[in-house]
């Protein structure tokens, strides 16, 4: 089994490699229906719009919300197009990590000029197998180490 690390290094080269392919503009359902079956060719699990329930003050919500993408069970990713990310498009992500006890997500939009300033890491109390250095940009509710 890979490592969470090497799997969200895959997904991102994926990600990246379709953007430039295809460009901005498409639904996100094209780029999300693409990306997993990329995904999948090199041997990931993918799971298309993950059902997620929830369970408040004793009332449980059956598929209460739908993730993305789950690839081999364990990272998340949500796939945006819009124009460019807003704080509540993480908070969404770190909800679903949340309610499906996940470490780690990863929220990518394909929607700007190039996808570099559209890529979040999110993390749900994750402690990285790789060093803090090594993905500073993505990381989106760790506390800043001055990097």
């Amino acid at each position: 089994m890979k490592e969470i690390d090497e799997i969200t290094g895959d997904v991102l080269d994926v990600a990246l490699r379709l953007h430039r392919e295809l460009g901005p503009g498409l639904l996100e359902s094209v780029y999300e229906t693409l990306l997993a079956r990329r995904l999948q060719s090199f041997g990931y699990d993918v799971v298309s719009q993950q059902l997620i329930s929830a369970e408040f003050e004793g009332a449980r919500f059956e598929a209460a919300f739908r993730a993305d993408l789950l690839v081999d069970g364990r990272l998340l990713i949500e796939v945006k197009s819009v124009e460019r990310l807003l704080p509540v498009h993480s908070k969404q992500l770190l909800t679903y990590l949340r309610l499906m006890k996940q470490p780690v997500g990863l929220l990518i939009n394909f929607g700007g000029e190039t996808l570099k300033e559209g890529i979040r890491r999110v993390v749900n109390e994750y402690r990285p197998s790789a060093p803090l250095p090594s993905f500073p940009r993505l990381r989106v509710n760790e506390p800043s180490s001055g990097v």
